[in-house]
């Protein structure tokens, strides 16, 4: 026998909502800030907030009014009094907008009105619509905790000729009483600084603006203020990205007054430097070598409903916290810039001018920027040291969802592509932070052109020469300097031939696993002995090339023929699989071809510029595949003797060259490779320094080149024939 049940249906307790309260809204801060932004959706121009007494719990009153469109009895019953309504998501969906400042509503889940419970126990809503009465609803949250079902929970709703909202005016006021916190100094700060982040501190002219109104003064006292702030910013940069590049891009340096010798400098989007790196990137997660290109149009949603990112509008301030460049400021206030940064600094996130939560908050570090700093210190950037905003338009960037708590977004698979999209403009703006940071350390804070250790040794050499009048003890001291010198050397080669192994090493086991694959292929497929043979030599032979990197043999008179052959067998399959022409003209060259140098060391340096040209002749492949089908990517080789008794190797690209100054490629950790470190090329240096020899960066009218390669890179690396 089947016997049903009478109760056949929800029956939610009183007390629902006070836990609805509790746990959606995750503190007072947020609780206002959502009635805040109830006013921005109600189409205000204006909020006022006023906080009286609030570090009395019992006396204490909070109170916000707008002048929105206000609402009527039927809004206020079946909207405001139906927690979850889908009042607003479904004027989003529609894209209806509000009559007079065109807001799409930035709320839609309903769950705002719960941060009135959050803030006090009493609460009075007063709201009028154009030509319409009052609407008062007065509720005493505690009746909730007295009362077993929600529905037993009674409260005062009733209409009324204006008393408040007098003559023609609209709008909402909310008075909140019997407080449920007494309110501390840092609370009434967090709260200061959340309401005047709400909107954009870089948006001049906006039409939503907020109050805030405080009976005691001494809560906020010395509260830096950002035009207090801004002066002692050296950088700003304004980008929009749009589709799958950076349509719009300007990066200014302000050096200050006092900081002679130094020139102001500007890049905009019509640079090399942008345009040849405006298609957005990130590195594969299934294939760390791989780059995907982000579409911030490509839709997450259905074909019904399309939801996609859209433009995003990022602009941003950064500083310079070293105390040698502070101290070079004439400004007033560097303590209230440090507490300020420690305080406010970071990347906030916007829609439509309204702040999104969480992002830019204290601790929050969702960009991972000071994970990325604590990895490459000089080029990063950290949330201390920047005051960036981001801007989305509420109505495209629908794939960006906020997490129920209202604390950020749901992270799903547009939020990451936001965040790389976010990560590749800000690698862009650290390429360039850090060739002008470079300037003021070179400027006034000066270290030795050469290697440091081996100068003041020198130094130190020459001191005891010029000082030291007793001769045995002159010769010891010498000696001994001469002994830490040669170990130091050792040392330094020792680390530069393991960073370098380190640095082609991955790419010396992705041409193994390639090699190996084709085996397979071959294996299965084919019966041709003597390809498999080939395979398995061509594998033998880059084994045997690689492991010349980690020989320890001396500097001598090595055939550069040989070692080009060497090196470029080693990219033999990579060149292939991209399709890369390899132009091998110094097959002609008909001069004695020997230099001294250390066979491991320039194996290295070569492979390490034949793999940028690879990477960067990928990357204009992509950009110019749908414009220039003709463009076929290509690599020149060719060696040069002079009269000086050197001998050159020139490597040429067909590429879009260097958008780099080349006076600063070869610094460490500069690099606009998606995730690059930047040592490849200072390691080159290093290399060429090593031996006597010189990395240079010709211009195209210096060698005689074939025209398509005069706008490429180039790059020489000049040895000596003789010891």
């Amino acid at each position: 026998m089947k016997l049903s049940s009478n109760k056949n249906f929800f029956q939610p307790r009183a007390r629902l909502l006070l836990q609805l309260g509790d746990k959606l809204i995750k503190n007072e801060n947020i609780a206002l800030l959502e009635l805040i932004k109830n006013s921005y959706d109600a189409d205000a121009r204006k909020v006022n907030v006023k906080l009286e007494k609030v570090t009395n719990k019992e006396f204490g009153r909070i109170e916000i009014i707008d002048d929105g469109e206000g609402m009527d009895l039927a809004i206020i019953e079946n909207v405001w009094l139906e927690p979850g309504s889908d009042y607003k998501a479904d004027l989003f969906s529609k894209k209806i907008r509000t009559s007079k400042y065109k807001r799409l509503p930035i709320g839609e889940k309903g769950i705002g009105r719960f941060g009135v419970h959050k803030l006090g126990n009493s609460i009075e809503l007063i709201s009028r619509k154009k030509d319409q009465n009052e609407v008062v609803v007065r509720i005493n949250w505690n009746e909730f905790s007295k009362n077993k079902y929600l529905k037993d929970a009674r409260f005062e709703v009733f209409e009324r000729t204006p008393e408040y909202f007098l003559r023609n005016r609209v709008g909402t006021k909310i008075i909140i009483s019997d407080l449920r916190t007494n309110w501390d100094r840092r609370m009434v700060r967090e709260l200061y600084k959340s309401v005047f982040t709400l909107n954009s501190p870089f948006q001049k002219v906006g039409n939503f603006k907020i109050d805030l109104k405080i009976d005691d003064q001494s809560l906020i006292d010395n509260l830096p203020k950002w035009d207090e702030i801004k002066g002692f910013s050296l950088w700003h940069f304004k980008c929009k990205l749009q589709g799958s590049s950076i349509k719009e891009f300007t990066y200014e340096f302000t050096p200050w007054s006092s900081m002679e010798g130094l020139e102001p400098r500007k890049v905009t989007e019509e640079s090399d430097f942008i345009s040849n790196n405006s298609t957005i990137l990130y590195k594969s997660k299934q294939n760390p070598k791989e780059e995907v290109i982000i579409n911030l149009s490509k839709n997450y949603g259905t074909t019904s409903e399309v939801r996609t990112i859209g433009e995003i509008n990022f602009e941003g301030y950064i500083f310079d916290r070293d105390k040698s460049t502070l101290d070079l400021s004439a400004q007033q206030g560097l303590s209230l810039l440090k507490q300020y940064l420690d305080e406010q600094g970071g990347i906030r996130v916007y829609r439509d001018n309204i702040r999104i939560n969480e992002y830019g908050e204290k601790g929050n570090d969702w960009l991972n920027l000071d994970l990325r700093r604590v990895n490459t210190p000089a080029k990063k950037i950290s949330n201390n040291i920047i005051l960036s905003v981001v801007d989305l338009d509420v109505e495209q960037s629908g794939a960006l969802i906020e997490k129920t708590n209202r604390e950020g977004f749901i992270e799903n698979e547009a939020f990451f592509d936001f965040c790389a999209a976010l990560l590749y403009a800000i690698n862009l703006i650290e390429i360039l932070r850090k060739i002008d940071k470079d300037l003021i350390r070179a400027k006034y804070n000066p270290t030795e052109k050469e290697e440091p250790v081996l100068h003041h040794v020198g130094e130190l050499k020459r001191i005891v020469e010029n000082k030291v009048k007793d001769e045995p003890l002159k010769e010891e001291i010498i000696k001994h300097l001469n002994k830490i010198e040669t170990d130091y050397n050792q040392i330094n080669e020792i680390l530069l031939t393991s960073a370098g192994a380190g640095l082609t090493l991955g790419v010396g086991i992705h041409e193994v696993q390639k090699v190996i694959s084709e085996l397979n292929l071959v294996i299965k497929k084919e019966e041709v002995p003597e390809k498999i043979l080939n395979l398995i030599t061509h594998l033998d032979n880059l084994i045997e090339n690689y492991s010349d990197l980690l020989r320890q043999n001396e500097s001598k008179e090595e055939d550069l023929i040989k070692l080009l052959k060497g090196a470029l067998f080693n990219v033999e399959y990579r060149a292939i699989a991209h399709n890369i022409t390899i132009v091998k003209e110094y097959q002609n060259f008909n001069f004695p071809s020997f230099a001294y140098c250390s066979r491991r060391l320039l194996l290295g340096a070569l492979i390490n510029i034949f793999d940028n040209s690879i990477y960067w002749l990928e990357r204009k492949f992509k950009k110019l595949k749908d414009i220039d089908k003709d463009y076929s990517k290509k690599i020149y080789v060719n060696l040069y003797s002079n009269e000086d008794e050197s001998i050159e190797i020139l490597i040429a690209d067909n590429g879009s060259g260097f958008n780099i100054p080349t006076n600063q490629v070869t610094k460490p950790f500069i690099s606009n490779k998606p995730g690059g470190i930047g040592l490849g090329l200072h390691i080159v240096k290093e290399i060429m320094q090593a031996q006597d020899g010189k990395l240079l960066f010709p211009s195209s009218n210096e060698y005689s080149l074939p025209a398509e390669f005069q706008n490429g890179a180039i790059v020489v690396l000049k040895l000596n024939k003789k010891l």
